[in-house]
């Protein structure tokens, strides 16, 4: 599936400026993540997110797994006042003070479910009949927000992590294939269907 222009038809939300944006678009968002860290890693980056673009983001990447220890949660955890105050000094991510405390009570909470569950086995649970197939023609179909990313939002909150509301939990949905919102016309939407469709939900 191809645009008029020869290049692979593809959703309009990454551009045509960035080639990092298009790349992720086509090899990671929608693709199905059931690893505890991966998906620490996606739920911290979407909130990092909040207010600004994911482009952002992405470029920013590489310089968050350094400076949280490659999201290895146990460490983040434990990370205190001097780690709080050498990533308000890096330049390399996203300078929130909110935002980085956050992140390490998440760590906390993210390890206080492990006692009992994996954090992949808790999030994947909201899905009882797999993921999500959705069937877009139009991006302005695609909503920020749902019921379900209300309920995961509600939990996620209630277990003490933040920076977590309806809006960024249905962006983590989408990122890491809990749903299929690549429009149909998209080269990217039946190989994520076919991904989606092997998922073994985590016990």
């Amino acid at each position: 599936m191809t645009s008029a222009g020869g290049d692979p038809a593809r959703c309009p939300w990454p551009g045509i400026e960035a080639e990092i944006y298009a790349d992720y678009h086509d090899s990671e968002w929608g693709v199905p993540k059931l690893g505890d860290r991966e998906l620490f890693e996606k739920l911290t980056l979407e909130g990092f997110q909040s207010g600004l673009s994911w482009l952002t983001i992405l470029r920013k990447r590489e310089n968050f797994r350094t400076a949280f220890a490659g999201f290895d949660v146990e460490r983040i955890a434990g990370f205190g006042e001097k780690d709080v105050a050498r990533l308000m000094s890096d330049a390399g991510i996203v300078r929130n003070r909110a935002k980085i405390e956050a992140t390490i009570s998440n760590a906390q909470a993210f390890l206080q479910i492990a006692e009992r569950q994996s954090f992949s086995a808790l999030l994947w649970g909201f899905l009882d009949n797999g993921p999500i197939a959705n069937r877009w023609r139009t991006f302005s179909e695609i909503p920020a927000q749902t019921a379900l990313s209300k309920r995961i939002s509600k939990e996620l909150k209630a277990r003490g992590f933040r920076f977590v509301g309806p809006t960024t939990a249905y962006a983590f949905m989408q990122s890491v294939g809990m749903v299929n919102d690549h429009l149909l016309a998209c080269h990217r939407h039946q190989p994520c269907a076919k991904l989606q469709a092997g998922v073994k939900l985590p016990e």
